[in-house]
């Protein structure tokens, strides 16, 4: 006998939108958690437009700022774009993930105080955190124990390892745009969260702190000085995680769990929202097997132009990013159209 239909590992946004869409396809759900109250993480917090489409459906509209497109800068030269679609939004990520609660609640899913850390896999269900379940649906992050626990993980590549850093300043975003700040020491990100709220986070190798980075971007220091930081300064990574894989027998991985390439392209919600809705679906089929053709086609975008900017941004041509962009503003557009469906 199971005790749920669904057992989802980790309560962030990923694990709560697969769990609202289990719900939503009649399924009985329970996400296993150990982090009490609403959860935070570094990240740019910029949603794309095609993110709230795929939030709206899940019935969540989360409070924020309008995002009008992205903007690339180096100091010297700016190049930007505006979604053709409408714009994207700015969301606390506590924000979001309260929102997200909240219909997860009221979606009747359950939750279970603990953490996934061992898997076994038996004939008809998973046995995991106490419970047997008729499936596992894993979206405990970056550094995703039940990958590792069912041999999905590969080892992160040593070469371009990059850290997300990410802290909040009371201050009124001066642009609608992401603003995302090229430097010789990595990416600044801008991202109105609020009438009087930018997160600022920082993209760059291990070891870059991120004051020191911010004193050495005088244009930047100087629009934030004397604003009051408004958040903890948070980090994560590395970003750069890979997987063989992302189905194991009952066990489907979703989110940063399955595998991630970078934040330079803010994309990662999106994405990660759409393959919550494509595992929950093939489940649903009776089909693990078909959620594999659709995390391919789902992150195949995302894989090819983020690994492409992050490994010309980590050689000697990083300065000729923004130049090009500049250069080239229909290419620039072409691009951040792609990403944002």
């Amino acid at each position: 006998m199971i005790d749920t239909e669904v057992l989802v590992a980790g309560g962030g946004p990923i694990g709560l939108a697969a769990a609202i869409e289990a719900r939503l396809a009649g399924l009985e759900v329970t996400v296993v958690e150990p982090r009490d109250g609403t959860i935070d993480k570094a990240c740019g917090e910029g949603l794309m437009p095609g993110a709230l489409p795929e939030l709206a459906r899940l019935g969540v509209d989360p409070d924020g700022a309008p995002i009008a497109g992205i903007a690339y800068r180096d100091g010297r030269r700016r190049v930007e774009h505006r979604f053709s679609s409408g714009p994207g939004r700015g969301v606390r990520r506590t924000v979001l993930h309260a929102a997200l609660r909240d219909r997860a609640d009221a979606a009747g899913v359950r939750f279970h105080d603990g953490r996934v850390d061992a898997v076994h896999q038996r004939a008809g269900f998973v046995e995991a955190a106490g419970m047997r379940a008729a499936w596992l649906l894993a979206a405990d992050g970056l550094h995703s124990p039940v990958a590792r626990e069912v041999g999905l993980a590969l080892p992160p590549p040593r070469a371009r390892r990059r850290f997300g850093q990410r802290r909040h300043y009371a201050v009124a975003p001066w642009s609608e745009f992401v603003e995302v700040l090229w430097t010789p020491h990595g990416e600044f990100y801008l991202t109105p969260v609020g009438a009087r709220l930018l997160g600022v986070a920082l993209l760059a190798r291990r070891g870059e702190h991120f004051e020191e980075a911010l004193a050495r971007t005088p244009e930047l220091a100087e629009r934030l000085a004397g604003a009051s930081p408004a958040s903890d300064l948070r980090g994560a990574g590395p970003l750069r995680q890979r997987t063989r894989a992302r189905v194991a027998g009952r066990v489907l991985l979703v989110g940063d769990a399955s595998g991630y390439v970078d934040a330079l392209t803010g994309e990662g919600l999106r994405i990660g929202f759409a393959q919550a809705r494509a595992a929950v679906a093939a489940i649903h089929a009776g089909d693990p097997g078909s959620y594999e053709a659709a995390w391919e086609r789902e992150t195949r975008d995302f894989r090819r132009l983020t690994g492409a900017l992050v490994r010309l941004a980590a050689s000697p041509l990083r300065g000729a990013v923004v130049p090009a962009a500049s250069r080239l503003p229909v290419v620039f557009g072409a691009a951040v159209e792609r990403l944002a469906r």
